[in-house]
């Protein structure tokens, strides 16, 4: 059970994720997190850096679609000006809006990664459906309220993760 919150891979920024290394997977499309994963929580839109992230996401024909829990107007604001489609009020980690990601960009399975900076969505919600899971460290140190309760969540479990091995990397 809880080998689900369990992410494939970890890493400490969404830049450390490129082209190369998902190609190298067969990854051919990416569902991503907004708040916290890509951007800080009240950051309304990509920074510079992001936006060449994007973009050499895109000239390798890597298709983004961001899925998040937030409302329409936070993730539209933040998706439209970029071209990116977007899922909001996912429910994550229910599976209806990864599957909609992955009908949306006419993908499979195995040529799907979900990237996010929660283990009780992005990560249980991508590893149910057998899903390639990553999990980043959050680009800042606040959070919403829910997320607040989450993160202390998250943290009994990779304290249990790392007591029983399964996991080797620093918070």
């Amino acid at each position: 059970m809880l080998k689900l919150f369990l992410p494939n891979q970890h890493v400490k920024s969404i830049f450390h994720i490129t082209p190369q290394m998902l190609k190298e997977r067969g990854v051919k499309g990416i569902v991503t997190d907004l708040d916290n994963t890509l951007v800080e929580w009240d950051r309304p839109e990509a920074t510079p850096q992001l936006i060449e992230w994007f973009k050499e996401m895109k000239e390798h024909g890597i298709q983004v679609t961001i899925v998040s829990n937030n409302v329409e107007k936070r993730v539209k604001l933040f998706s439209d000006p970029l071209g990116i489609p977007f899922i909001f009020k996912a429910r994550k980690p229910m599976g209806k809006a990864f599957r909609k990601a992955l009908s949306l960009m006419n993908l499979r399975n195995e040529e799907i990664v979900v990237i996010g900076d929660q283990l009780l969505t992005d990560v249980l919600g991508g590893n149910r459906l057998g899903l390639y899971t990553i999990l980043v460290v959050p680009v800042a140190q606040t959070d919403g309220l829910v997320t607040r309760f989450n993160r202390k969540m998250e943290r009994r479990i990779l304290t249990w993760m790392k007591r029983k091995g399964m996991i080797n990397w620093e918070e």
